[in-house]
């Protein structure tokens, strides 16, 4: 039975992301724990779309009261486990941490507690790469080719040769997961993902536009240039990990294997307020395999900021330049992000993994530098922002209404628990997260517990709640699926295609169930002329536009920092992906003009004004 993303945003966070969905086949429904809770497989190790505000930041203490009541409510009510952070300055070092390593221990985080970094660990494959620039060993323009194993032919397009530089600045043109990317567990997908299995796709894989020509973030890249450098050096990539970065500049806690301290100090990964699996990425190390600790991490953005001195500084300046062409966003160095502030520039990486979120970030020839890691999936960016830069807002984030339904249907039974849901809702709507998202990944935990009443109950609760979103019927059909009640299931399951024809696993479903899904999606044809009436720029918010162009009766959409994308038309003015579960609908003025585009994706909408030329 196949498995479909369950949610399209890795967590909330401040920019929507058009991410791409990935199918796991041929699992059984009981290997499906966590999987809701690991979010979207292809959003791990993302790098968030940082929106600055461009006043100068003001004269702060490091680590504000504001900011410490913000980490201690959300711990609080059970939205991060545990929340460290690390501030250097003029000043120094300077740490706070709250929260727990473990809900079952209750042993308490602190700066030597252990987090999986996710894709801040591209940061270090950069300074990798830029260490042997600096050494002459290799250049950024050399092709990739130069660096394969006998008998493995990187694509090429147009007479043009992918580049080092472009796997680190994700502009190689490959994707962002490989398509022979099948983990058996979902839980620690990486594992068993093989050097072979990424050479073997790369020697097969045809790019679909020029090399260069556009940005979208690349995991496979960047784990596929971590791995190069490592057979060049002839040694894994752990080990030049530690010979060239995390032995010079004292990093005894940053590692891709834990080390028995390590182990000891780890601070236990959770989603939806449950334990889940630590990731083991062994071929693609270099995108997001590292682990380490706030006291490291700040060692790190020091040498980084020059304020403490180390042979690699030279590499990691190099790291800090834009390497895309003038006036393409985003900027790129290699491995960090560039963003502006003021007159200045914010280096920035975020990280996530199936039961983190971290973020650093420094301001380039400043002499401040933040790391924030949590060990939970949801985003702590806007923590790290804000005491970069006091003037950009903390979010206001509420505790999820999953955990405390599932305290009621556990305790007192799930009729309980369906009347509780909508006594809170009536009564304490404003206290309380109550999003599609949040009842979808309980009843994915009680899928994985096998718990099967339980998990059709909350289903059947969201379905009511969100009656014209697609995935609550989705989810349904695939509990009503595992119970056996195929009829159900089917019902469901068309349902959910009716309302998003650009549900391809819940078409692969119905083809399971005996039923022809392709003859339910209606063809719509809009005329060309309506088609360019949508051609322009959306801004959803200050800083993330999405761009919409046509090519004949194709409308392509590509939002800042990412790919660009077909959309098909569900009417004459409501278009949906078909690689992610999101859907536009253009909306029109007293006039008949264009004024604006709605997002409709996970259950939020986010509006958009069109820009003017």
């Amino acid at each position: 039975m196949g498995i479909r993303k369950k949610n399209e945003l890795p967590y909330k966070t401040n920019a929507i992301f058009l991410t791409s969905q990935i199918r796991i086949n041929n699992l059984s429904p009981l290997n499906k724990i966590h999987l809701a809770m690991l979010k979207n497989i292809l959003a791990f190790l993302l790098f968030l779309v940082i929106i600055l505000p461009t006043g100068n930041s003001q004269e702060t203490s490091p680590i504000t009261e504001e900011t410490k009541k913000v980490i201690k409510s959300r711990v609080d009510d059970g939205i991060n486990a545990g929340i460290v952070v690390g501030v250097i300055d003029a000043e120094g070092t300077h740490f706070f941490s709250y929260g727990v390593k473990s809900y079952k221990s209750k042993e308490p985080v602190d700066e030597h507690s252990i987090f999986e970094i996710g894709s801040i660990s591209k940061t270090f494959t950069g300074v990798l790469l830029a260490d042997m620039v600096v050494k002459g060993e290799v250049k950024l323009d050399d092709p990739l080719q130069k660096y394969l194993p006998e008998g493995i032919t990187a694509p090429a397009r147009n007479g043009k040769f992918i580049k080092l530089v472009e796997l680190s600045n994700h502009t190689s043109s490959l994707p962002r997961l490989p398509t022979n990317f099948n983990p058996a567990n979902p839980s620690n997908p990486y594992v068993d993902y093989s050097a072979k299995q990424m050479y073997d796709f790369l020697n097969s894989y045809e790019l679909t536009r020029d090399i260069g020509s556009e940005y979208e973030y690349s995991n496979y890249a960047v784990g596929l240039l971590g791995q190069v450098l490592a057979e060049k050096n002839e040694m894994t990539y752990e080990d030049l990990l530690i010979g060239v970065i995390a032995d010079p500049l004292e990093l005894k806690n940053t590692r891709v294997v834990f080390t028995p301290e390590m182990k000891k100090n780890l601070a236990i990964g959770h989603s939806g307020g449950m334990e889940v699996e630590n990731w083991d990425l062994i071929s693609l190390a270099g995108a997001g395999a590292i682990r380490s600790n706030a006291v490291d991490m700040l060692k790190y953005l020091a040498a980084n900021l020059g304020m403490e001195k180390s042979d690699l500084f030279p590499a990691m300046q190099m790291t800090h330049k834009n390497t895309r062409a003038k006036g393409s966003e985003p900027m790129v160095g290699l491995g960090w992000h560039i963003r502006g502030l003021g007159e200045k520039e914010v280096i920035a990486h975020s990280g996530g993994t199936g039961g983190y979120r971290t973020f650093a970030a420094f301001i380039k020839g400043g002499k401040k530098g933040v790391v924030v890691l949590s060990n939970s999936d949801v985003g702590v960016d806007d923590i790290g922002i804000h005491l970069l830069n006091p003037e950009s807002p903390l979010r206001d984030i509420k505790p999820s209404i999953s955990g405390k339904l599932r305290d009621v249907m556990d305790s007192e039974g799930i009729e309980a628990g369906i009347k509780a849901y909508w006594q809170l809702k009536k009564e304490q709507g404003d206290k309380f997260d109550f999003g599609e998202n949040e009842l979808n990944n309980l009843g994915y935990y009680y899928l994985g517990k096998e718990e099967i009443e339980k998990a059709i109950a909350v289903f059947k609760i969201n379905v009511e709640a969100y009656p014209e979103a697609f995935n609550t019927y989705d989810s349904l059909g695939e509990a009503f699926m595992i119970k056996g009640e195929n009829e159900k299931a089917i019902t469901n399951y068309k349902k959910s295609v009716e309302l998003n024809p650009g549900n391809q696993g819940g078409i692969e479903m119905l083809k399971k169930l005996g039923v022809e899904a392709e003859s339910m999606v209606e063809d719509v044809k809009v005329d060309e002329e309506v088609l360019e009436s949508y051609v322009g720029k959306y801004e959803l918010m200050p800083g993330f536009v999405l761009t919409v162009t046509r090519e004949g009766n194709q409308l392509n959409v590509q939002a800042t920092g990412q790919g660009m994308f077909p959309v098909f038309p569900k009417s004459d003015n409501v278009f949906y992906y078909k690689i992610v579960a999101a859907q536009l609908t253009f909306n029109k003025n007293e006039k008949g003009e264009v004024e604006s585009v709605t997002l409709n994706q996970n259950g939020q909408q986010i509006t958009g004004k069109k820009l003017e030329d």
